[in-house]
């Protein structure tokens, strides 16, 4: 991440974290219709699960700023994303800059052969509560990984349906 343009302010939400996760999926679709599908921010909430998404600031391009609130029952999880690249058809940077999930992320797609696409989702969170967050990353971890899989494998099923973008 370069220090101009969209990444100003952002401070150390902007240096990765060492919080690490991946995911990746294969859609059965080409680069840019799956590219235009992930940036269609507010139909985010029709694959990530118990998430309702939306652009707060902005018109969901670089500079935006797009809030995710994930809640289960009384519990929320409030994510203030800003948008801080955007290469067309290949990748999507944001920086999550909220006060508790922190760190920059980034989407990238791939065309493969036969029209379809690689999409990788590469988080960097800040652990939250110091040492004890350290400690607790590794016991967290698969269940991170196991969830941002899922909602990319739902994404990809909804593209290969035609119903996203």
């Amino acid at each position: 991440m370069s220090s101009t343009g969209p990444v100003d302010g952002l401070g150390d939400a902007a240096q990765p974290g060492t919080g690490e996760v991946t995911a990746t999926v294969i859609v059965n679709a080409p680069a840019p219709r799956v590219f235009a599908a992930f940036l269609n921010w507010e139909k985010q909430s029709d694959w990530i699960p118990f998430t309702k998404v939306r652009v707060v600031e902005g018109d969901g391009g670089e500079g935006s700023l797009v809030e995710a609130v994930t809640a289960i029952g009384p519990a929320s999880l409030r994510d203030e994303m800003r948008v801080v690249k955007i290469n067309p058809p290949y990748e999507v940077r944001v920086v999550h800059c909220g006060k508790v999930l922190r760190g920059p992320g980034s989407v990238r797609c791939t065309a493969m052969s036969g029209d379809r696409t690689q999409v990788v989702l590469h988080e960097w969170f800040h652990l939250p509560a110091g040492a004890a967050g350290k400690v607790a990353w590794p016991v967290l971890w698969p269940g991170s990984k196991l969830t941002f899989t899922g909602a990319l494998r739902r994404f990809g099923k909804l593209v290969e349906q035609g119903r996203l973008p």
